[in-house]
């Protein structure tokens, strides 16, 4: 395997990453932006009302995108690992 390979496969292992954890981010976004504004409009200062909202949010966005998650990461490494590895 040379290195235009290798980099080839590491930029798309990256992309798939980055792919995979955007949609938890985006909610984890939102979630902490729309607590963060409700705090600050009714001077309600609790730290649980930051963390379980959005713990709450972010493992319903998994349970909705795993499907989503499991096909990219089961196409990159059908597509673009496994023939770099048994080519070898």
């Amino acid at each position: 395997m040379n290195e235009a390979v290798f980099f080839d496969v590491m930029r798309a292992g990256l992309w798939v990453a980055v792919t995979i954890s955007m949609p938890m981010l985006v909610v984890a976004l939102v979630a902490g932006l729309a607590i963060g504004l409700f705090q600050a409009l009714t001077s309600i200062q609790e730290m649980t009302l930051t963390f379980v909202p959005k713990v709450a949010a972010m493992l319903a966005v998994f349970w909705i995108s795993m499907g989503f998650m499991t096909q990219k990461l089961t196409a990159f490494f059908q597509f673009q690992l496994v023939p770099l590895i048994v080519g070898s």
